[in-house]
């Protein structure tokens, strides 16, 4: 079973797509790290 999961996230800033479609899976024990400006 997943810890977290998110589908077809999108995310837009004035106008501009900065994020389509995402999807994350994370299962207990791992770790993710996401790095952006």
């Amino acid at each position: 079973m997943a810890l977290l999961e998110i589908r077809g996230l999108v995310k837009r800033f004035l106008g501009v797509t900065a994020v389509d479609q995402l999807d994350l899976i994370v299962e207990p024990g791992e770790l993710v790290s996401l790095i952006g400006p």
